[in-house]
């Protein structure tokens, strides 16, 4: 029952990671139309009607169609992307609403299809007809799939997402949505934030968003205030490496919007989930209290982009929902850690203890601490990839880190970040990840040498893969 239950939790993850994969890389498109919304309709910044007409179309086809392309292309490549979008628009055309649910199905659909089809295929086309029956079979499939979408799925996921912003609707108006943050708070931790933001609110909020003028869906997961009061608290009341490390972390979180630098101080002591959670429940009270929203999804979570998206005469509101989660945050985590007699041996140690249940958790292999995985000395490696869930935040500011001291320290080797399901099987590359990603980053990348590590920021595995670059 026990190994169900993990086995579970890794697929739900999994599935998450997925559907936020298909939303993440196409973010700059959302924040795009959310400016174009906030600067030039009726009632925005600057009013301009010929300017405006860029907004629906915006939302209705290129959104939906974007999210497609990118989820045939996770399935197979550029072939599937382009029948994902096909079978997009088939969902697209044949309802009233954004479709991007629909989009979600479609272009997942439309890749495996068309992947299906070269496998049975592939190697029985003769010499020289590949190309006909590459471009035919993706045009026939994609034809069949937009059918399908326009009299099939279309509906259906319309009629879901109508019962689903009734819901929502429903939730806020009896006033319960701060509730929800008692669920989004841990499993931001466990990280499922990506999933949470971009597979299930960013959808959601966007099409409120569109009805209303903006949704405080765009405020629930991004909200950096319950990270804030977590690394306030450890700067005046922590120990060790945690304190020291803190206000540096408080710069990268507040205003680099990288949500995942304080999620290793929450597991250093479980304690500090109730933290969390008493500000993200506060704060989203406070939001709907003052009718707070944004008009588009605010990524990354810095308190520069959620004002940038916030609408016209709304920034007072969002900053208030941001100071009081902050402040409960602050003091539930202050009272916590003075309450703590532990030295700083034992609070690394803690540390390691937390990162392998939370591993076990997940079905994974339990790594102690931070250490080099399959490490093979005479392997010559020609990259360095950081990988995280979505390959823009964290890994980006590790990648970052890493790369200027190979830099001092006169290497040539490349580094760069990726998304987890964004790597390729190649031997002779290493790849760092967080301890509690490894086992799904070895599944896509079994031949890679692999480097694992708690914060992304601030490790000393760094300094060994530098001697091994200049070992090389």
């Amino acid at each position: 029952m026990a190994a169900e239950k993990k086995g579970l939790k890794a697929k739900v993850q999994r599935f998450g990671s997925y559907l936020s994969g298909m939303v993440m890389p196409n973010i700059g498109a959302f924040i795009a139309w959310g400016v174009l919304t906030a600067l030039f309709i009726g009632t925005g910044w600057w009013p301009n009607e010929q300017l405006a007409t860029m907004v629906d179309p915006m939302i209705k086809y290129l959104l939906p169609l974007l999210i497609g392309y990118t989820g045939g292309s996770m399935v197979h490549g550029q072939r599937g992307a382009v029948v994902g979008a096909i079978a997009t628009m088939g969902v697209i055309v044949g309802s009233e609403v954004p479709m991007f649910i629909g989009a979600m199905i479609m272009g997942p659909i439309g890749g495996w299809c068309v992947k299906k089809f070269d496998d049975l295929f592939s190697d029985k086309i003769r010499a020289g007809f590949e190309m006909l029956v590459n471009n035919f079979s993706a045009g026939l499939i994609g034809f069949a799939l937009a059918i399908l979408g326009f009299y099939g799925i279309g509906p259906v996921v319309s009629s879901l997402t109508t019962m689903m912003g009734n819901g929502v609707e429903a939730i806020v108006n009896a006033n319960l949505l701060p509730l929800a943050n008692i669920f989004i708070e841990p499993a931001k931790i466990l990280f499922l934030n990506n999933a949470i933001n971009h597979g299930i609110l960013t959808p959601l909020g966007t099409e409120q968003s569109l009805e209303t003028g903006k949704s405080i869906l765009f405020l629930l997961e991004a909200n950096p205030g319950p990270g804030l009061g977590i690394l306030l608290a450890y700067t005046l009341f922590g120990k060790g490496s945690a304190r020291s490390s803190a206000p540096g972390a408080v710069i990268i979180q507040f205003f680099g919007g990288i949500h995942e630098i304080y999620f290793p101080y929450v597991m250093m002591k479980p304690l500090l989930f109730l933290a969390v959670i008493g500000g993200g429940v506060s704060g989203t009270f406070m939001f709907q209290l003052l009718n707070a929203g944004l008009q588009a999804a605010a990524s990354p979570g810095s308190i520069i982009a959620i004002l940038g998206m916030a609408p016209r005469g709304g920034h007072l509101p969002v900053i208030a929902g941001v100071v009081v989660a902050a402040v409960v945050s602050f003091l539930i985590s202050m009272i916590i850690l003075k309450a703590d007699r532990s030295t700083d041996d034992e609070f690394e140690a803690t540390q390691a203890a937390v990162a392998s249940a939370k591993a076990e958790s997940k079905g994974q292999a339990v790594i102690v601490e931070e250490t080099v995985v399959a490490p093979t000395a005479d392997k010559k490696i020609d990259k360095i990839i950081f990988a995280c869930d979505a390959g823009m935040g964290s890994s980006a500011m590790g990648a970052s880190v890493l790369r200027n001291m190979i830099k001092k320290a006169g290497v040539d080797v490349p580094v760069s970040n990726s998304a987890i399901n964004n790597l390729k099987d190649e031997p002779n590359t290493l790849i760092v990840t967080q301890v509690e990603l490894y086992e799904r980053a070895k599944q896509k990348a079994p031949s890679s040498d692999f480097v694992t590590v708690e914060n992304f920021m601030n490790s000393p595995r760094y300094e060994e893969v530098v001697n091994r670059m200049k070992e090389q």
